[in-house]
């Protein structure tokens, strides 16, 4: 049996609560997002021509952890290889990496030297399939065997877990398709095709405050810490998969700034600082953190419009963190226009909708007796009506994203 992430790093991931996912590497390039290489069915001696064209000169890792920083994001996510195989650090197992483009250097090195700095954690999305190494895609042709591949696979992760520090996550993505393999031979019986098993022994023995999420799309296998919704929130069941939380685990929320993970030029549907809130809030309320992409540009950039949305959360944040970070799921039922987290007896209701002055709360605690706007401290008018709590939240002491009220 995999063994799982340490009390502590369990403690840690929930209580962070907000996080920034970054899908960056060749694609970029193309600005038709991260799976164009299959998309555009781009053959892999053509995509390989991209190697001698990667050259982002405005890349800064300080900004970017800055950036996250200031976003009030406890936790980064980065692509180091996704599934155009393409490694985005100093790999010692490929060539085919960003220190034989014309940049030569190892970003994910930079950018855990500049999240330490600013107090920001460092996690890791590594993809499990890959179209371009021999193993995984041309077997036949090549004469290498599957363990070929899940060597490579292992051996990744074992450099990414000992060449950059403490690090928050390692992230998986790629198990949905199928992987034609032999199910007589041992090795496979013993964990299935990517080996589990001793992947995530090999994690929580190296990292053993760093979480494993692995985005397959049913509920959390043993020694994944874990449960992810792509796109989508605990419960929503808008996107098909993942709408029951499994007992017990943390739960995250990986949602896109715009409508794709790697950059696309043609996407302008940017999310409004009003709505990265109201899901920030949401997810909080369902027990799960939030993990929000941005997919830099080919010079190396994060778009400034996603910049300003970013640290308008932040703002936000600075003054009602309280809300959000090291709360748990709320247990006054959510609504269309309310939900809520709490910390211990203390329940912060997230006023998210202003139909009216009055707010009714079903549901809450009887131990509620008063209320005060978190903001300021300032007393909020509560009746008792039955079994529910009318408030009174004048629009001049509304918040225009989220007015939070804490119930005491």
């Amino acid at each position: 049996m995999a063994r799982q992430v340490s009390a502590k790093g369990a403690a840690w991931f929930q209580d962070a609560r907000f996080g920034m996912f970054i899908h960056w590497g060749l694609y970029s390039i193309l600005a038709k997002e991260e799976w164009i290489m299959h998309t555009g069915r781009i053959p892999v001696p053509e995509y390989e021509k991209l190697v001698g064209q990667f050259n982002p000169t405005r890349f800064n890792a300080d900004e970017w952890a800055r950036l996250a920083a200031d976003a009030g994001q406890k936790y980064m996510v980065i692509t180091s290889r996704h599934h155009d195989g393409f490694s985005m650090y100093d790999t010692a197992l490929s060539d085919y990496k960003v220190t034989n483009t014309p940049f030569r250097r190892d970003p994910l090195r930079e950018l855990a030297e500049s999240c330490a700095r600013h107090g920001v954690k460092l996690g890791f999305y590594s993809s499990l399939l890959d179209w371009h190494h021999p193993a995984y895609r041309f077997r036949q042709e090549s004469g290498l065997a599957w363990s070929d591949y899940v060597a490579f696979l292992h051996g990744q992760v074992r450099e990414l877990c000992t060449q950059y520090g403490e690090i928050a996550c390692l992230w998986f993505d790629g198990d949905w398709p199928a992987h034609p393999y032999d199910e007589t031979n041992a090795y496979f019986r013993a964990g299935g095709a990517f080996q589990y098993d001793a992947l995530y022994d090999m994690i929580h023995t190296l990292q053993p405050d760093a979480v494993v999420l692995n985005n397959h799309h049913q509920s959390p296998l043993p020694g994944e810490d874990v449960q992810g919704y792509e796109q989508d929130l605990p419960g929503a069941n808008t996107a098909g998969w993942n709408t029951t939380p499994a007992s017990g685990l943390p739960l995250e929320v990986g949602m896109t700034l715009n409508d794709h993970w790697g950059y696309s030029a043609g996407d302008p549907n940017h999310k409004t600082t009003r709505r990265l809130i109201h899901v920030l809030a949401r997810s909080a309320s369902a027990g799960a953190n939030f993990l929000l992409n941005v997919g830099p540009t080919p010079q190396g950039e994060i778009l400034p419009i996603h910049a300003e949305r970013l640290r308008g959360v932040g703002a936000w944040l600075k003054t009602n963190n309280e809300a959000v970070y090291g709360t748990r799921a709320g247990v006054i039922p959510p609504s269309e226009g309310a939900v809520s987290t709490r910390r211990g007896d203390t329940h912060y209701l997230h006023i998210l909708d202003e139909v009216s002055d009055c707010v009714i709360v079903r549901g809450a605690p009887e131990t509620v007796t008063r209320a005060v706007l978190l903001a300021d401290g300032a007393p909020v008018e509560i009746e008792q009506r039955g079994s529910d709590l009318v408030l009174t939240v004048p629009e001049a002491r509304r918040d225009r994203y989220d007015t939070v009220v804490a119930l005491l």
